[in-house]
């Protein structure tokens, strides 16, 4: 799978936002965002993404952050304050209870809301830890979470300062992670665990 980038509206009288909303008409499945001005638009995750995000969902929702005052989401729009039409769909997110009163528009919510954002690495590794972790920083996420296939690694980045995040720490298999409690509760990851569930099942 790859993001593709679309730098140019075909029309100026066609905004962002009607092209995305095309894209996605014509193309079910993919995930399209704006960011930085520009459309990216991703093919459905391969099995091995999904199981990622299921073995994810689990030790969150066991320390109690799905109920309460929080949630455990998969495929939540966050509004991103670099322009008008920005916004980014993390595959999985911890957001506060009270989400719904967040709405902005176009299934966009405040950052105000989220407590955590995560994305598990395709093909469009890059966009996840370059231009995600800028746009996230400057929504003011608190936490961001990469499950990085490529390069068989965790990213964990805290701290955001304006378009980035002054801590970035890396882990590697055979290490434990616990999150931040800024989230709300203790968790811990697995991070072999976790980087051999998004391997593909070859036989």
């Amino acid at each position: 799978m790859s993001a593709a980038a679309v730098e140019q509206q075909p029309h100026a009288d066609i905004s962002l936002t009607a092209l995305a909303e095309e894209i996605m008409e014509r193309h079910p499945g993919y995930r399209v965002e704006i960011i930085g001005g520009q459309i990216l638009v991703t093919p459905s995750p391969d099995a091995a993404h999904a199981r990622v995000l299921t073995d994810l969902v689990l030790p969150f929702a066991m320390a109690g952050l799905h109920g309460g005052d929080s949630a455990v989401l998969q495929n939540v729009s966050i509004w991103l304050p670099d322009a008008p039409e920005d916004f980014a769909t993390p595959d999985l997110c911890v957001v506060d209870a009270d989400i719904d009163d967040h709405h902005i528009e176009r299934n966009c919510y405040d950052p105000i809301a989220f407590r955590l954002v995560l994305e598990v690495t395709s093909s469009n590794w890059t966009t996840d830890l370059h231009r995600k972790a800028t746009a996230y920083a400057d929504a003011g996420v608190p936490v961001y979470v990469i499950v990085d296939r490529k390069h068989q690694r965790l990213h964990i980045l805290t701290d955001p300062a304006e378009d980035e995040y002054a801590t970035h720490r890396l882990y590697s298999p055979g290490e434990m992670v616990t999150l931040p409690d800024s989230i709300g509760a203790q968790v811990k990851l697995d991070v072999a665990g976790l980087l051999k569930s998004g391997q593909p099942k070859i036989d």
